[in-house]
């Protein structure tokens, strides 16, 4: 009797266990970490060009010394914050984070803004070499960001949605994960079109 009290109870536990949805939300846990760990992947991508591209519009642009000076004092924030993959569960950290890599953004958009006035610059092979690799780095960014995204939007779900609510709470003790905010409140803004 007390044998079979102690397998109806173990089965009761997997089966409780199976369906109170620890398994997916360690599951997406891992998607969001993966994901994340490719957004740094991007990040550093970008972090490890802007030496080179500082070095070759450097040689070009000698007069534009505050905006160059600026994509290195960014790139060297961005180097002091220490971030591993339990920044998702931090999200003053996480914020942190995302200042430093939006400050970077704006300092690297200025420096192409002063690319445009040396036609010397743009028509130099490494130059335009180094713009499609951080191009396409941003792209990748924004795609990386784009999937963090989602897969943090889902495991916010099964963290708040019942009955998988019960279990990151008391089981897990695990709460929702930060995401990405909006950098630049101006964005929010509608363009203003003029033709006069």
């Amino acid at each position: 009797m007390k044998k079979s009290l102690t397998g109806i109870i173990v089965v009761g536990l997997i089966i409780f266990i199976s369906g109170c949805g620890y398994n997916k939300i360690q599951g997406l846990d891992e998607e969001v970490k993966a994901a994340w760990s490719e957004i740094q992947n991007q990040y550093q991508r970008r972090f490890d060009l802007i030496p080179n591209l500082v070095k070759t519009v450097k040689a070009y642009a000698k007069h534009e010394r505050d905006t160059l000076e600026a994509v290195v004092k960014a790139r060297s924030q961005i180097s002091q914050i220490k971030v591993g993959s339990d920044v998702v569960n931090n999200p003053e950290q996480f914020k942190k984070f995302q200042s430093a890599q939006g400050e970077l953004s704006s300092a690297l958009s200025r420096l192409m803004v002063v690319v445009e006035r040396y036609p010397d610059l743009k028509a130099n092979q490494n130059f335009r070499d180094l713009q499609v690799q951080l191009e396409g780095t941003e792209n990748r960014i924004a795609v990386a960001r784009g999937r963090y995204i989602n897969v943090v939007k889902e495991y916010n779900k099964a963290v708040r949605f019942f009955p998988t609510n019960l279990t990151a709470k008391y089981l897990l003790r695990v709460d929702v994960k930060p995401n990405f905010e909006l950098e630049n409140e101006s964005v929010k803004e509608v363009p203003k079109v003029d033709f006069n």
